[in-house]
């Protein structure tokens, strides 16, 4: 059998912890972290990582082992990534990579984009218009970005916006250029999928979960100088919580208005991966582990 790594991917809530540990059973595998959050201790509820009874069960990698106040970006975690997969292949044993942040994912599988470093006058400039004026001055110069992008996201328009006028191209063309760049024939892999409905439901039962399992005196330990963790889903919404800002009710539903959110730019991110093959994600787990295998 290739000891080649798996990519087991899909949005938040679909499964794949119990897939990834029934595969790694079935191919003496080790389960390696491919989650932007899980990687930082202290929010081990909150990002939905494993149990420590489920790590008992085989070897996990890049699980809670950056402190709070460290910050991580996708180039980063490939950089820690790589060698504990090569590690794992030497060994002859089966890396199976799961997570379903996509930039952190695309960085691992493809390669980091060769965009260029950011120029801080550029920048100080887009800080002072407003996030439609930077919209609308994308769709001008780079119509097929802007029709990629979220409107309202501030963070990705500036950058794909300043890429083009650092360039004096479109960010859309480095985009292309770095997906054509793939390796899709060397990769194996697969994306739980669920019908949308459901899967909102199992969003608000596992946010429920989380509030009620210890996330709220997670975020109540975060200590002042961690920066980057804190953009992960539940920590602004648990921190005006205890600032008495809005009522539990409030906070656990925008936690899930905004994990509903975040799992569909995760399916975009999935549709656009042609390598992944989908896997119906309400069969059973026996099932799911045939199709795979």
């Amino acid at each position: 059998m290739s000891v080649s790594p798996f990519y087991l991917c899909g949005p938040t809530a679909s499964g794949k912890t119990a897939l990834a540990l029934a595969l790694a059973g079935a191919w003496d595998g080790e389960v390696v972290n491919g989650d932007a959050f899980q990687v930082y201790r202290g929010l081990e509820v909150l990002s939905a990582g494993p149990s420590e009874e489920e790590k008992s069960r085989c070897p996990h990698h890049l699980f809670s082992v950056m402190e709070p106040t460290e910050t991580m970006d996708a180039a980063k975690y490939a950089a820690l990534a790589r060698p504990v997969i090569e590690e794992i292949e030497a060994r002859g044993k089966r890396a199976i990579v799961v997570g379903g942040s996509g930039l952190y994912l695309k960085f691992l599988t493809h390669g980091m984009a060769a965009a260029p470093p950011g120029d801080e006058q550029i920048r100080g400039e887009l800080d002072q218009l407003a996030v439609d004026e930077i919209y609308r001055r994308l769709k001008e110069l780079d119509p097929e970005e802007a029709a990629k992008q979220n409107s309202q996201n501030r963070r990705h328009l500036s950058r794909a916006l300043e890429i083009c006028l650092i360039t004096g191209g479109k960010a859309s063309l480095l985009r292309k250029n770095f997906e054509d760049s793939s390796r899709a024939d060397q990769l194996s892999g697969i994306a739980l999928s669920w019908p949308r409905e459901l899967l909102a439901e199992r969003i608000a039962v596992r946010t429920r979960r989380m509030l009620e399992g210890g996330a709220i005196e997670e975020v109540k330990a975060l200590v002042a100088g961690a920066t980057t963790i804190r953009q992960a889903i539940g920590v602004r919404e648990i921190e005006a919580y205890l600032a008495g800002e809005m009522t539990r009710e409030e906070c656990e539903e925008r936690i899930t208005i905004s994990t509903r959110q975040y799992a569909k730019r995760q399916r975009n991110w999935i549709r656009r991966e042609d390598w992944l093959r989908s896997i119906d994600g309400t069969l059973s787990l026996e099932e799911q582990v045939r199709e795979v295998i």
